[in-house]
């Protein structure tokens, strides 16, 4: 007998952040649900699904077929955001309509988007994160304002239930931030409506960051 829980799945579309998503996709299936991954035209060749997998493949436009001259990463991230969010409305749109329609959205926190997306068409969302608890907390408290950028050399940062930590210890996009202001800004922004969402989701072992889960 077929699920009738249906699952989307939507990944940043690199593959430290598909990976991760995709082995999730693997566990939510061999627990009975129907599992759809979706995929963007940037990555769909390097995507090739089992014909006896359990999880059900679609790829959706990013806009980044059309695209004819070399993009700053602001104007890449901009592209595919408005591309993908209007993709994906009509991706929903069409399984609404299907026997199976979806009953929920899984999202790379990335892309905080998306659950306005699922919201407008009657589905509810939640944000996976694939990066370790430590590593979403810093970003975390970046976003709060607790980190002030850029460290001085030398220089250290207090935040709770962590060691102190040295500017070795801090993702480059925060003090680095000249460099990449467009994804720091990323990964910062993650956590803009965290407050909106019921769940949140984390690809990580709790025996291993007991402290990043108080």
């Amino acid at each position: 007998m077929e699920s009738e829980t249906h699952i989307l799945l939507l990944p940043y579309p690199v593959q430290g952040h598909i990976n991760p998503m995709l082995q999730f996709s693997k566990r939510l299936a061999s627990k009975g649900l129907r599992v759809t991954f979706i995929t963007t035209t940037s990555v769909r060749n390097s995507i090739q699904a089992n014909a006896s997998s359990c999880i059900n493949f679609e790829t959706i436009s990013d806009g980044s077929e059309e695209v004819q001259t070399v993009e700053t990463t602001y104007q890449t991230l901009e592209r595919f955001k408005s591309k993908v969010s209007q993709s994906l409305a009509k991706l929903i749109e069409r399984h609404n309509s299907s026997k199976y329609p979806p009953k929920f959205v899984v999202y790379d926190s990335f892309l905080t988007w998306a659950l306005d997306v699922a919201r407008q068409h009657g589905l509810d969302g939640a944000p996976f994160f694939t990066q370790p608890c430590v590593v979403n907390a810093i970003y975390y408290h970046a976003y709060q304002g607790a980190i002030q950028m850029p460290l001085d050399e030398g220089s250290s940062i207090s935040l709770p239930s962590m060691p102190s930590l040295g500017i070795n210890d801090i993702p480059s996009f925060l003090h680095d931030t000249g460099s990449y202001p467009d994804v720091s800004k990323l990964v910062v922004n993650q956590f803009s409506n965290l407050k909106d969402v019921n769940w949140l989701l984390c690809n990580t072992f709790d025996k291993l960051e007991d402290e990043g889960f108080e």
